[in-house]
């Protein structure tokens, strides 16, 4: 522990200190109450109806049978629902999911398309209700097949630039001893968390109040006061505890909805996503087609780099899944190419998932780097050492810190690299062959401007508001120590208070931005106050409360490239004869800044790591071409990773404090994953012999690749 010493008292620094979750005994105890789970008086229930249609038109709903069943309140569609606006920009840079603006028109662009909501007394009544509605369709030809040379595809600027290019990538690749030329597909995945998406709505004195499970109170609240042409002071949004989001928890049909009916009926109602409805309508991490094009010298130092991803959309509204960008960050070379795509096709919009672009990017961009090692003779650790940019490789600009050699080098060290034959197909354990794989992972270290309250209450304590999210993060109990070491007290006499949009405005739960932007704040007002009380100020019974605002702080920064780094590291073994693929023992080694708390943060990433194994060997949505629909959209169809799936996941991290950070924190929500379906793919290759492209790998894909001679390798 580190020791902080104050006028008043000398007290351990609580920061990098393993500490239990503060709300860990209400949510073991079931006192923590979820947004499904809290009552209110005369609620009501909606169930939404989707769509059975992948395209049409709605040419007639049959209300009236409905409408006389017991308990049915109301049936809203599009020929009776109130009219919301959805021309503006939302909090985070971009218009809003047309999905979200419910019931506007007869159109139906994608199967799963909400059509109607029967609001009942009872969530029983309005599901019978719901399945038994009516809808009749005009249906028209769809398109869901996405594949890499789809001629309308066309590039889209995300939340970085669509394309990037420097030198004559052509001459480079003629030039280059050695080159990698492949492409690799992942295919469509579901977020699933473990806690659906449910919103209450009500209004109390004509001001707007949403009970919700969403990744920030003020941005929801900033897109329904746009969306249904409110102050933002008239609509209040909160939301103590949520079960998951990985990025899919922002607006969405489920609160709009809620609000229309809670506006028509004059009475809270409430709206819960089925896990089924979940496929449809959270939104999902898009199938992508990757092109990889290195070239290198002998020694495999790279000359060229080229990567293009290829991702759907939908037909109403523009997301990218930006793969590419990955390789922007990680490796230079004197001609540089990489490009975002997109096809619009009738499916649901696809959204921000887990490490969105890195996750998928990082697949195909260390499966290349690996299959350049192995042409070129080099060790793939080496390899990626000798192609560490001293600046980043598009923006030229300085990188605020960049460790990745030494998550290599303490990695290597702890898993045993150095005893590894790099030949593959020759490791046997009886009926199972043997490999390991490695790759590297990144992901940006950004902060976002953020306010907060903090009050020093009369009987000593200190009680922190932020509009903050946790998302079973552990962010409460991280911005609690990040509050002590700021006031100088201990823990104990720290309340965090989050998940209110009276809180103020503050950056979402999101982007691994979350922490560092909050503690940021928190930081800055608890400095403030320590100040005014260091003068002697007496507390009055109502405390002393000062608000903080980081915009200052953080426009006045250095322009620098910040990046968590990390080196992930796979053994699996490969039954030939049954195609069965087993992770034996994995470990990722990070350099993710200063650790607020080692426990919720070894949490974050081993939970990566393992979504990163079920990424490599499970998840796949596979949509019906004829339907275009989903096969199985639910936990019984989408396989995840489970505990027999991850016997032994190891997370540790370098010394990293972000110098220009007043904590040092950079993040650890999403670095987890990047990379480490890469590291399993590359360990199946060293195992067998055959590379993998496509994910998952199941066993029906080992089973139809060419089995080498030992020592051989092949391709699948």
């Amino acid at each position: 522990m580190t020791t902080a010493t104050t006028g008043r008292t000398t007290v351990e620094g609580a920061v990098g200190t393993a500490h239990t979750r503060v709300e860990g005994r209400d949510k073991v105890t079931g006192a923590a109450r979820y947004a499904g789970e809290i009552p209110f008086a005369d609620l009501a229930h909606g169930w939404l109806v989707l769509s059975t249609v992948a395209r049409g038109r709605i040419r007639e709903i049959d209300t009236d049978a409905v409408l006389g069943m017991p308990g049915v309140l109301a049936v809203l569609h599009h020929g009776n629902a109130p009219r919301v606006d959805t021309d503006y920009v939302g909090m985070l840079g971009i218009p809003p999911d047309p999905t979200a603006a419910v019931f506007q028109n007869d159109r139906v662009p994608h199967a799963g398309w909400p059509v109607a909501l029967v609001v009942a007394g009872t969530p029983e009544q309005a599901r019978e209700a719901a399945e038994t509605l009516v809808v009749s369709y005009d249906e028209e030809p769809h398109d869901t097949a996405l594949f890499a040379d789809r001629t309308d595809a066309y590039p889209v600027d995300g939340h970085m630039p669509a394309e990037t290019e420097k030198g004559d990538l052509a001459a480079g690749l003629a030039a280059s001893a050695t080159v990698v030329d492949e492409e690799y597909t992942t295919p469509e995945e579901h977020h699933s968390m473990m806690e659906p998406h449910a919103a209450t709505a009500l209004w109390d004195g004509g001001r707007l109040e949403v009970v919700d499970s969403n990744q920030g109170t003020t941005w929801v609240q900033g897109e329904l006061a746009k969306m249904f042409s409110l102050d933002e002071s008239a609509v209040r949004v909160r939301s103590e505890h949520v079960g998951g989001g990985f990025g899919s928890k922002g607006l969405r049909a489920h609160q709009v909805s809620a609000v229309m009916a809670a506006t028509v009926l004059q009475r809270p109602v409430r709206v819960v996503m089925t896990r089924r409805q979940m496929f449809s309508l959270a939104g999902y991490r898009s199938p992508t087609t990757q092109r990889v094009r290195l070239g290198a010298d002998p020694d495999g130092r790279l000359r060229a780099l080229e990567h293009r991803s290829l991702n759907q959309t939908s037909t109403f509204y523009e997301f990218v899944e930006p793969g590419a960008g990955v390789a922007r960050i990680m490796y230079d070379a004197d001609a540089h190419r990489t490009a975002n795509h997109v096809v619009r096709l009738d499916v649901p919009s696809p959204t921000f998932m887990r490490a969105p672009g890195e996750a998928p990017g990082s697949f195909a961009i260390e499966a290349a780097l690996d299959e350049l090692a192995e042409r070129c003779g080099v060790d793939p650790i080496e390899l990626r050492l000798r192609n560490e940019p001293e600046a980043g490789p598009v923006s030229g600009l300085p990188f605020s810190s960049r460790n990745l050699a030494a998550c290599f080098r303490e990695g290597a060290r702890r898993f045993g690299w150095a005893e590894r034959d790099p030949r593959p197909g020759v490791r046997r354990d009886g009926r199972w062959l043997l490999g390991t794989g490695t790759a590297a992972a990144s992901f940006q270290a950004g902060a976002a401007p953020s306010t907060a309250l903090v009050t020093a209450e009369a009987d000593g304590t200190f009680t922190v508001r932020i509009s903050a999210a946790d998302l079973g993060t552990g962010a409460r109990t991280a911005l609690t120590l990040v509050a002590a070491d700021a006031l100088e007290v201990t823990p104990e006499r720290v309340r965090v208070r989050i998940g209110d949009s009276d809180f103020g405005p503050a950056m979402i739960a999101g982007g691994s931005m979350g922490t560092r932007s909050w503690a940021w704040a928190i930081t800055i007002a608890a400095g403030e106050l320590r100040e005014r009380l260091a003068l002697g100020t007496s507390i009055p019974p109502e405390g002393i409360t000062v608000r903080s605002d980081s915009t200052e702080a953080l426009g006045a920064l250095a322009q620098k490239e910040r990046h968590s780094f990390g080196a992930q590291f796979a053994e699996v073994a490969v039954d030939t004869a049954t195609g069965e693929v087993r992770v034996r023992r994995m470990l990722g080694i990070f350099a993710a800044g200063r650790i607020v708390n080692p426990l919720t943060a070894r949490n974050q990433l081993v939970g990566g790591m393992v979504w990163g194994i079920s990424m490599a060997l499970h998840e796949e949505a596979v949509r019906d071409r004829a339907s275009g629909g989903l096969y199985g959209p639910d936990l019984a169809g989408y396989h995840v990773a489970t505990h027999a799936d991850v016997p032994d996941v190891e997370a540790d991290w370098v010394d990293d404090p972000d110098p220009d950070d007043p904590v040092g924190i950079k993040g650890v929500g999403e670095i987890g994953i990047v990379g480490a379906a890469a590291a399993v793919a590359n360990a199946v290759w060293h195992a067998t012999g055959v590379r993998h492209r496509n994910l998952p790998i199941r066993p029906d894909r080992v089973l139809s690749a060419t089995v080498p001679t030992a020592g051989g390798g092949t391709d699948a």
